[in-house]
């Protein structure tokens, strides 16, 4: 029979193998009256002892052979007295274990189920069973089967047991009769339903196109779409607009629908410059939080440490080194007043600055905390000050619910222990993650940022960096000046001049920057291959997987990460016999292969080679694949002098890293980078992309391209627009109303 034809198989289920109770992927085995089949997929909640019926397809795992992988499936209630004895055994009602179950299938036989459900209190006639024991059983195996019955209910809508289960688990029990009388409750923040998903559910309920219901969920959706576009407030004619155009309803709805949220309050309206802005109200509370909280520490600073000159010269002289006078007013600004913002180019002394700062802090006895927003940045802080430095989460003690959403352990309640903070590559985070820092921070604690405003904005909402520059409010240090040892480097130089919109010096080819004209998109993703396998490492002696990093601005077409990625791996780690593969959602991984960590994961284990174990892996750690285990069904990932193990399950947190977009480079240095300027998306083609990238570089930079497309990026100063708030807040506006 083909593989293709969708098939239906009905049985009894003998065992669960596994199952993942985030997503409810399962592997299990069922009896369909012939065999024992392997049934795998999104099989939430099924128990030992239930008949199943199944839709799927025939499978043949590498490993584990032939199974059956469920697409759809329905769930019945054991029917005999051995099959609810399985059932009860299993543990799948809470309070009923392998004993109690004998004894009560022994006392009602082929009844037991419905008594449980109709008639608990009949339970205690069972010896060690009270009344009150027996009523609780009979309430837990009416909720259990509620979920279950709910989970089929919400399945033939058309979802996914995934989004099935995300839905109960966000809405409640309740969940049927709210989707019935507002299917658009699933677009709440947690369920994570396309608003697409809702709008087909309520046209199969006939609801109509102006449902109220319908419009004020357009409204939000559009809000939190915008999020992804880094923004934390739209204005409101714009907000209408949108909402009304992406509906199909008439503007003035939308206008209507959008005052009533605002008025009760499920959207927060503010006056800012005479415009009127609306925010999703916990993004509103992060901003007003962080403004109010930046304004109390200026008028409440740290206290001042004495002798700050005395101490610079005494540094100078121990070390032999002249610190130039931005530099000494940055040192004086956080021993003096304990906020700052330090802010420069490559190769003006952030560093060098910093040291110094950390230095004196720790001299007079205070306890210095050093955070960077991803593990890239803060590995890369450690190695530079030489102390140890964190992700924002690992300061924060970030938590995790069954849903994965986030709490952190340090807040209000619970305050980080330190006399000062000092955080990194500022311009990377996020309007929530700084509201979360800031609530954590002592009343008094100096606050030291560092960051590179001419650096791409946070992914996530809000322009923490920009915005504290902008307001005026915030001591700020800019350092202009290159230091001669720099200034032999035409990667800084090249960078200084981008940021000023001048094209970096092209004709000089015996320093650290190159630029290599290719104007055929397939040619030049061959040369980029060449110059990653054999070029570079022949003529400069660079490692293709640990010291040469192909940057790109996107992730389609012949130049993205995808294409680049296939390419790349063919030529730096191409098929072997005895080298195994695995494809994993349509990605073909290879042992040798370059790979990539793209979120935090701070659950996942590794041992390093002197035995010490850990947990924690972060968005843009690196590393080399180098086992595939099928019988196991894990791959090993060497990630520095660490081994992390990953389940086929959380590999999906795993992608190709030949090739990384800009975006993903934030936060990393790296030996040698070579990139592709080639005409592309103006959104995609800008000054500040193009000088995130040249300063990722520490050794070598090679662009290869078109002139034109290089200039292109240098003109194009484009900073997208970014609606936020925090700098008039700042200022007074939009605070007390």
């Amino acid at each position: 029979m083909s593989e293709e034809q969708l098939l239906e198989m009905s049985g009894s289920v003998e065992d669960v193998v596994f199952r993942n109770d985030k997503n409810g992927y399962t592997i299990l085995e069922m009896n369909n009256g012939q065999e024992l089949v392997t049934v795998v997929g999104s099989l939430p909640w099924v128990s030992v002892g239930e008949i199943l019926r199944v839709v799927g397809r025939w499978t043949k795992h590498p490993t584990f052979g032939v199974q059956f992988k469920a697409e759809a499936f329905e769930r019945y209630k054991p029917e005999t007295a051995s099959a609810m004895l399985k059932y009860l055994s299993s543990g799948a009602v809470k309070g009923i274990g392998p004993s109690t179950a004998a004894k009560i299938v022994e006392a009602f036989g082929e009844n037991t189920l419905r008594i449980l459900e109709e008639e608990p209190e009949r339970l205690s006639i069972i010896k060690g069973i009270t009344k009150e024991k027996a009523l609780k059983m009979g309430e837990e195996f009416r909720q259990a089967h509620g979920v279950r019955d709910a989970m089929e209910a919400l399945c033939a809508y058309g979802l996914t047991p995934e989004e099935a289960l995300r839905i109960w688990r966000v809405i409640g029990p309740a969940c049927l009769d709210l989707i019935r009388e507002n299917p658009y409750c699933m677009c709440e923040e947690g369920t994570e339903i396309p608003f697409e998903k809702a709008d087909e559910i309520a046209a199969s309920l006939e609801r109509p196109q102006d449902d109220a219901w319908r419009v004020r969920a357009g409204i939000e959706y559009v809000l939190r779409h915008n999020l992804n576009n880094g923004h934390t407030c739209i204005p409101s004619d714009k907000l209408a607009a949108a909402a009304a155009g992406m509906l199909g309803v008439p503007l003035e709805l939308a206008q209507e629908s959008l005052s009533e949220l605002v008025e009760e309050d499920s959207l927060v309206q503010r006056e800012l410059e005479s415009r009127n802005f609306v925010f999703l109200p916990r993004l509103f509370r992060a901003e007003v939080y962080t403004a109010s909280r930046i304004l109390t520490m200026l008028r409440f600073p740290a206290q001042p440490i004495a002798g700050t000159a005395q101490s610079i010269r005494e540094i100078e002289e121990a070390e032999g080194i002249r610190y130039a006078e931005r530099q000494k007013e940055a040192i004086r600004e956080a021993l003096d007043k304990g906020l700052l913002i330090l802010t420069g180019g490559p190769g003006t002394g952030k560093t060098t600055t910093l040291n110094a700062i950390i230095r004196l802090l720790k001299a007079k006895g205070e306890k210095v905390l050093l955070g960077a927003p991803t593990g890239r940045a803060a590995k890369r802080m450690s190695e530079l000050t030489g102390e140890e430095a964190k992700t924002i989460h690992r300061l924060l003690q970030v938590e995790w619910d069954e849903n994965e959403h986030q709490s952190f352990a340090k807040n209000e309640k619970n305050l980080l222990d330190c006399d000062a903070l000092i955080l990194d590559e500022l311009s990377m985070v996020d309007i929530l993650l700084f509201d979360a820092l800031l609530r954590a921070l002592p009343l008094g604690c100096r606050l030291i940022m560092v960051g590179d405003c001419d650096q791409l904005p946070s992914v996530g909402p809000g322009n923490v960096l920009g915005d504290l520059i902008a307001s005026g409010k915030v001591p700020v240090v800019q350092l202009d000046e290159i230091f001669r040892q720099s200034m032999q480097s035409l990667i800084v130089t090249s960078a200084h001049r981008i940021v000023a919109g001048e094209m970096p010096e092209l004709a000089n080819h015996a320093s650290d920057f190159f630029f290599l004209p290719c104007g055929d998109a397939q040619e030049l993703s061959i040369l980029i291959a060449d110059l990653c396998r054999r070029r570079l490492p022949n003529s400069y002696g660079y490692s293709p997987m640990t010291d040469i990093q192909v940057l790109t601005p996107g992730r389609k077409g012949e130049l993205g990460t995808g294409e680049l990625n296939r390419r790349l791996q063919e030529a730096l780690n191409p098929p072997e016999k005895g080298k195994k593969e695995i494809s994993i959602h349509g990605v073909l991984f290879r042992e040798g292969d370059k790979v990539m960590q793209i979120k935090n994961d701070y659950h996942l284990g590794w041992t390093k080679f002197d035995g010490t174990t850990g947990e924690g892996v972060f968005n843009g750690d690196l590393g080399i694949l180098c086992e595939i285990d099928r019988k196991a069904s894990t791959l090993t990932v060497q990630m520095d002098d660490r081994l992390v193990l990953y389940e086929l399950e959380t590999a999906a947190e795993l992608e190709l890293a030949y090739a990384m977009t800009v975006h993903k480079s934030q936060g990393n240095e790296f030996p040698a980078v070579v990139m592709p300027v080639y005409p592309g998306p103006s959104q995609l083609m800008y000054r500040n992309l193009l000088y995130t990238a040249v300063t990722r570089a520490k050794e070598l930079l090679i662009l290869a391209g078109t002139r034109q497309a290089l200039a292109a990026m240098v003109e194009n100063n484009r900073r997208t627009r970014r609606y936020t708030a925090l700098c008039r807040l700042l200022q007074g506006e939009g605070m007390n109303e």
